[in-house]
């Protein structure tokens, strides 16, 4: 592997994927009292189902770092994994992807993360487990000190975590942040996380996610945007689905349309992560946040064709293509 300086390690639990693709007929979504799409699946019996496929090496941080190698940028990755095979087979999957893996410490005694994917139709139910390790931000020799840190999803075990990379991000001020909450640490609180979002280059979340975090209403995007800065991110990114995203630095505030997809999605795991992961890239590499903002729909569309959040992953050669190609419509707009 590589032992040039990295320009962005990635931070976060890394996971293998099993893939169920349940049959259309044999399913349905129903909708409870909160009016909130549930998949039902018949009890108690036994119940056919597709194909299944097995990705290793994902996860929010696995999927960052891997989109950051496809777009040419020297990528590493902190994570955990257990002295299993399932553990041998992601640092394999991720060496592959020219992911360096030397800060990917290997927990003697434990599991690692297998989770289960209910793929139904286009979307899915992910059914998690995060196995307990002991979290500990490695040491760096100066060599090893990357430019930028882009920091996701870790159990809820890993408070303590948090405080190690502040620590050494307050002591590292030429490295940068992006920060890619994950469940858990969204549930923790602005106030427990409050030097991570202070630390933050980039914010990047979804638009339910930012209401969460922020406390304000999800339909007002600008009011978004004054919270989320309010906690110290000089730029906060914004995905919402199908209606597109938005980005702010401050000073000026955007709203861009999705690419428009070549067939309908085929499964939408990670779309997310390529958005978020490759707006960071763009500005890593001396990108402005429109000039971001045209990269990240791009590899948001293609993951959704291939199964898993990796396999549909774009380099940049790729990414300039379907620019190229683009519709007059897909540019971003200045928001008022």
């Amino acid at each position: 592997m590589s032992q040039k300086q990295l320009d962005v390690l990635a931070v976060g639990d890394v996971v293998t994927d099993a893939f169920i693709k349940l049959l259309d007929d044999q399913q349905k979504i129903e909708y409870g009292k909160d009016g909130q799409p549930d998949l039902s699946v018949p009890f108690g019996t036994k119940i056919p189902y597709d194909f299944s496929e097995i990705v290793a090496g994902v996860g929010n941080a696995g999927n960052a770092a891997v989109a950051f190698a496809k777009l040419g940028l020297e990528s590493g990755l902190v994570s955990n994994v257990g002295s299993d095979s399932w553990g041998r087979e992601m640092i394999d999957s991720l060496e592959e992807k020219e992911v360096d893996t030397r800060f990917v410490h290997i927990n003697r005694g434990k599991k690692s993360n297998y989770h289960y994917v209910l793929w139904y139709k286009s979307d899915r139910t992910i059914l998690i487990k995060h196995e307990e390790y002991a979290y500990h931000w490695p040491r760096f020799r100066i060599i090893d000190i990357p430019k930028w840190i882009y920091f996701s999803s870790v159990s809820k075990n890993a408070l303590e975590y948090h405080d190690e990379l502040t620590a050494w991000l307050e002591s590292h001020p030429s490295v940068k942040l992006a920060f890619q909450p994950g469940t858990f640490q969204i549930k923790a609180g602005i106030g427990r996380l409050k030097k991570i979002y202070q630390c933050a280059e980039i914010l990047a979340v979804n638009r339910e996610e930012a209401a969460k975090i922020s406390g304000a209403k999800s339909e007002d995007v600008n009011n978004l945007f004054d919270k989320l800065h309010e906690l110290g991110p000089k730029i906060v990114v914004i995905s919402d689905g199908p209606k597109g995203a938005y980005a702010s630095d401050g000073q000026s505030r955007y709203k861009m349309p999705i690419y428009p997809d070549p067939k309908p999605p085929y499964e939408r795991t990670g779309a997310g992560d390529a958005f978020s992961a490759t707006f960071v890239a763009a500005i890593a590499r001396g990108a402005d946040i429109q000039a971001a903002l045209l990269w990240a729909p791009i590899n948001a569309m293609s993951v959704v064709q291939k199964v898993g959040a990796q396999a549909g992953l774009l380099n940049v050669h790729q990414i300039e293509q379907y620019l190229h190609t683009a519709p007059h419509s897909y540019h971003p707009e200045r928001l008022s």
